[in-house]
């Protein structure tokens, strides 16, 4: 298989050691096609693969070709791809916001494959959703299902709206969790804990809690009862939680987020 990666800062990067790793592919058939003159020179340097211009006509040879460009430099890149994709066999693109008949029209290539990955995909933990247009053949599917999946875990979706709600849940997600870690450290910087000993408590405390969420068999609800006992600390937290409404403010914010998601695709 011959795979190329246009646009290869953080996530492309991520995906070129992850198909490596996994002997996807050899560093011989991974081109890494990028317009910036200095991240080329620093592509160079880190001998992932063989590193060109976006232009270069061997990226059609490639059986696949992942987009992994900012959205906003789509347009501009389009025309100096285009000419060079006419034999490449599936696009996976990894834009967010940018929808697959976008992508199509300006590229002129109807096996278009979306993903939507996040951010701990940095260290095999992602999650990543991704939907094909009709043209794409379920050999292809398969195919990028086991590109995606070397950074964690990856699922179908038929329904490419779907994508915004991914975009806000998973997508956006990490950051919800880094915005609860960040102020429940300074809480307990305020009750008198330095900086590192609040951040242990707290890191350790949400990994046990995500153990026991994929372990234990109970229900959220039940979970937090069997920490929450009557007239008791917890509870003490929670009531005040659910007097300013941290729950129902949170779910608006991702129902927000999606809102912003489906905005920007259009």
């Amino acid at each position: 298989m011959k795979i190329t990666i246009v646009g290869c800062g953080n996530m492309g990067l991520i995906y070129a050691r992850a198909f490596l790793k996994y002997n996807i592919v050899s560093k011989g058939d991974l081109l890494l096609a990028e317009k910036n003159e200095a991240r080329k020179q620093e592509l160079v340097k880190l001998d992932v693969g063989e590193v060109t211009v976006v232009n270069d006509p061997k990226i059609g040879e490639s059986d696949i070709v992942i987009i992994a460009v900012k959205p906003q430099d789509f347009e501009s890149l389009a025309a100096e791809l285009k000419p060079v994709l006419h034999s490449a066999k599936c696009i996976i693109s990894i834009m967010a916001g940018m929808k697959m008949d976008r992508i199509e029209s300006a590229l002129n290539n109807s096996n278009i494959i979306r993903a939507m990955p996040n951010s701990p995909a940095e260290l095999g933990m992602g999650m990543t959703a991704f939907t094909a247009s009709k043209n794409v053949p379920i050999e292809q599917i398969r195919k990028a299902e086991n590109l995606l999946g070397t950074t964690g875990r990856c699922v179908f979706l038929e329904n490419e709206d779907l994508l915004d709600a991914v975009t806000a849940l998973s997508g956006s997600g990490p950051a919800y969790f880094f915005y609860i870690v960040k102020h429940m450290i300074e809480a307990g910087k305020q009750m008198g804990f330095d900086e590192a000993a609040a951040a242990l408590f707290v890191k350790q405390t949400m990994l046990g809690a995500f153990h026991l969420i994929n372990n234990a068999d109970k229900s959220l609800d039940e979970l937090i009862k069997s920490v929450a006992s009557k007239g008791g600390t917890t509870e003490a937290a929670l009531s005040v939680f659910n007097e300013t409404q941290v729950g129902e403010n949170l779910q608006k914010g991702i129902i927000k987020a999606r809102d912003r998601s489906a905005e920007l695709s259009k």
